[in-house]
């Protein structure tokens, strides 16, 4: 039996947090993902407020959340692809680490984006 974790890890799975102003931008930003082979899986949440501090000032805004599935190995290139696309000047990419996972479904984030 293989353990969960430790096929995660060896595969080095990731979730990536991103954010988005607008849905037909998110939507966008995931076709081009998934096109490039950056992705296996992309979710688009619906409308969120963000509260923030820019320029020293408490902020408001409405944006999307998306959640992004990939590889370790695809993380750089798919970094890039978000910064070159994304409208904000410092965007929110944050890589969390996949611990643990339905062995099937981490095997297909690795042909999905291979």
């Amino acid at each position: 039996m293989t353990d969960h974790k430790d096929a995660s890890v060896l595969h080095g799975h990731l979730l990536v947090l991103t954010t988005w102003p607008d849905a037909a931008g998110a939507q966008a930003l995931a076709r081009t993902l998934l096109e490039r082979r950056l992705a296996a899986c992309i979710n688009i949440l619906p409308p969120m407020t963000s509260l923030y501090t820019w320029d020293g000032r408490a902020q408001a805004g409405t944006e999307h959340q998306l959640l992004i599935k990939t590889t370790a190995a695809r993380y750089a290139d798919l970094q890039n692809a978000i910064l070159a696309a994304h409208p904000y000047a410092v965007a929110e990419i944050i890589a969390v680490p996949i611990v643990r996972g339905l062995p099937a479904y981490l095997h297909w984030i690795d042909e999905s984006t291979s």
